[in-house]
């Protein structure tokens, strides 16, 4: 245990020789591991979880294709932009105002940050949600959160964020369970992965496979991921562990989404109830499995809504203050960095408020998070695919072919949906 926790206090100063590059050291890959699995199990926040219990009660099991094709294209953009953040040391907003001008990087941040304000206030309104289900008043509840997140992101640093951030994300397993309790059909749920199947002319089921990817590959991520890869210094030397980081993040989050779906296709589809929201979800659920497996989908809620209440502030913070030029980072004090502790603080409290007082649409936050979603996410992939085949940047590290087909095929997809939603908006068809 002392040589674990030895190794792990020298991780903050981590040099490329700290570990043969030669050799796999399982115990250096438990330091390095964070950043890839944090972001991965976060992308399944409430809003997330909202989506994803949408499909199961309205489709059953016919989606799950897309969850299983979309693992793929999530792990190779993941790892393209921690790749990136070894390389240069840098974030991904630095990146994108140094090589693409600052008129780019202010547009793509304006929608960025609409996107993450809307999935924020959407994850404190899970908070609520959960708590509420289990009769605890959102005026308790939701200043306690605030408290508890503003005393971390100031008090500790990325470190030990990152320690407390993946013990909340083993309560992810919660779904894992409540989906097995649910006693699903694994025969249709296998047809539903081995035969694809979407109409192009159902302007509901686009919706429905556009919110799909847009919550698995949200814009927030390679943001987030590429800051923590070099806020934790990773050495490109010791690259390889964080590969493996970042494909178990990538697989993890995807196999909660599929064991939602799964929850949801084998109770509330198959009985004809039809949800809006996670805690709608959590409480059909508890007559249909019992109150164990609704119970744990309400914890599952409150703490997705927490986590993501850390992360997607403090990756707002990063892409604003880098973007921007200014000091950034959890391990800078409140003095060393004030506009990027100003942005997280203000990004917590005006969305907690928000829930706690204004009576807002939910479900029509997140489609309008969506919609930009749909037109952010291409633009977003088009300049980290431009970086990273940039040999004056990346050496000898750019994109394989592979790696580039897989990102181009992604955005041509995002882009034939969202024109597909576009035109059955102006034509109604």
């Amino acid at each position: 245990m002392r040589f674990f926790l030895a190794r792990f206090k020298n991780l903050e100063g981590l040099k490329p020789k700290l570990a043969n590059p030669h050799l796999f050291n399982f115990g250096f890959l438990l330091m390095i591991m964070g950043p890839g699995i944090i972001t991965g199990v976060i992308d399944s926040d409430s809003g997330s979880i909202a989506t994803y219990s949408s499909v199961g009660a309205s489709y059953g099991y016919a989606l799950l294709w897309v969850i299983v094709l979309t693992t793929i294209p999530l792990a190779i953009i993941q790892e393209m932009t921690t790749r990136m953040g070894a390389v240069t040391g840098r974030g991904l907003a630095s990146l994108i105002r140094e090589n693409f001008g600052i008129r780019i990087t202010f547009y793509s941040l304006i929608a960025l940050v609409l996107v993450n304000i809307a999935n924020i206030v959407a994850d404190f309104a899970g908070i609520a949600a959960g708590g509420e289900i289990f009769g605890i008043s959102r005026f308790i509840l939701l200043p306690t959160a605030v408290i508890v997140i503003l005393y971390l992101v100031l008090a500790k640093n990325y470190r030990k964020i990152e320690k407390i951030l993946l013990i909340f994300c083993l309560f992810y397993i919660a779904y894992i369970v409540a989906g097995i309790l649910a006693h699903p059909n694994w025969t249709q749920a296998l047809h539903g992965v081995i035969l694809p199947s979407i109409n192009l002319k159902d302007s509901i089921v686009i919706t429905a496979v556009l919110a799909l990817i847009g919550t698995t590959i949200a814009p927030w991520m390679p943001f987030y991921q590429q800051s923590a890869v070099a806020e934790k210094k990773i050495a490109l030397s010791n690259y390889k562990y964080e590969r493996i980081d970042t494909y178990t993040g990538s697989v993890m989050t995807q196999a909660i989404a599929f064991f939602i779906v799964l929850a949801t296709a084998a109770t509330l589809f198959k009985n004809g109830i039809v949800v809006n929201s996670a805690s709608d979800a959590a409480n059909a659920l508890v007559p249909l499995v019992g109150k164990f497996a609704g119970a744990l989908f309400a914890l599952g809620i409150i703490n997705a809504g927490f986590t993501a209440a850390i992360v997607l502030p403090t990756s707002t913070a990063y892409s604003l203050a880098e973007g921007f030029g200014w000091n950034s980072g959890m391990n800078k004090k409140f003095k060393e960095a004030p506009r990027f502790y100003a942005i997280l603080i203000g990004t917590v409290i005006v969305s907690a408020i928000t829930v706690l007082f204004l009576k807002v649409n939910l479900i029509k936050i997140m489609i309008f998070s969506q919609a930009i979603n749909g037109f952010l996410l291409p633009v977003i992939l088009i300049l980290m695919l431009t970086i990273a085949n940039n040999k004056k940047i990346m050496g000898k590290h750019v994109n394989t072919r592979v790696q580039n087909i897989i990102g181009i095929l992604t955005i041509c997809a995002l882009v034939l949906l969202t024109i597909s939603l576009i035109y059955f908006a102006i034509f109604g068809k």
